[in-house]
């Protein structure tokens, strides 16, 4: 996994490409932001725009932007994400990432993982894996029983997903600590109020992957400020 991952909400296609085009040679993975506008809101790309266009991409044998350039993962900010996974996978993503309060078919979304891709426990991360995401106040009794399912457990920073640039909720540093403590194998991963200030903290508490959107995308030089934001885990480690 990357240690810095930058975070993309994209408002069009067009968006997506050109930020795409910046990152080019700078990064590894990138996160795509799918947001539905009923689970999260503001809807990004395709949801404000053509919901048919990824169905579509996929039947005419077109891939994500820049595909092969990236390792793709799709955050699915959706109320649905059953329906969709799959044609997300189609267009190129390798890690799919479900938000545990956005379904109440967590079982039956991994049941059908491992019939439709052979996803386990044992599957090739490099090919798909699979995460689950929790808001700043979810109950951690809700993922326990998938935690031998997924590759990693996404603790989101902010209370409103789906929206970059706001304040980090501290308290989260302490979830973190207390996860790592008892499911020392996983990985964690942050997303949403990653900032220089606060990055050395998360990897001592145990985080081995900061997704960052608004410290990258509202900084005057987006890729300068992904490079800062790099060179601070070459100094402070990643804690396993």
């Amino acid at each position: 996994m990357g240690i810095i991952v930058p975070a993309i909400i994209p408002i069009s296609r067009k968006d997506l490409e050109e930020k795409l085009a910046l990152l080019q040679g700078q990064c590894e993975e990138v996160q795509i932001d799918i947001v539905d506008g009923e689970y999260a809101s503001p809807a990004s790309w395709p949801y404000r725009e053509d919901t048919a266009e990824p169905s579509r991409m996929l039947a005419e044998g077109e891939m994500l932007p820049h595909a092969g350039e990236f390792v793709f993962e799709i955050d699915l900010m959706s109320s649905n994400p059953e329906s969709s996974t799959g044609t997300w996978i189609g267009l190129g993503a390798t890690k799919i990432t479900i938000h545990a309060e956005s379904t109440r078919f967590l079982s039956r979304f991994f049941e059908n993982a491992r019939s439709q891709y052979g996803h386990d426990k044992d599957f090739s991360t490099d090919l798909l894996s699979f995460g689950l995401a929790i808001g700043t106040e979810t109950n951690m009794a809700l993922i326990e029983p998938y935690l031998d399912r997924v590759e990693y457990v996404q603790f989101m920073g902010i209370r409103r997903i789906g929206v970059q640039g706001q304040p980090f909720e501290s308290s989260v540093i302490q979830r973190i600590a207390a996860f790592k403590k008892k499911y020392p194998h996983i990985h964690i991963s942050v997303d949403g109020g990653v900032t220089r200030e606060n990055a050395p903290k998360l990897l001592k508490a145990g985080v081995s992957r900061l997704v960052a959107g608004s410290a990258i995308w509202k900084a005057p030089d987006p890729i300068h400020a992904l490079r800062e934001l790099t060179a601070l885990t070459e100094t402070h480690g990643i804690y396993e």
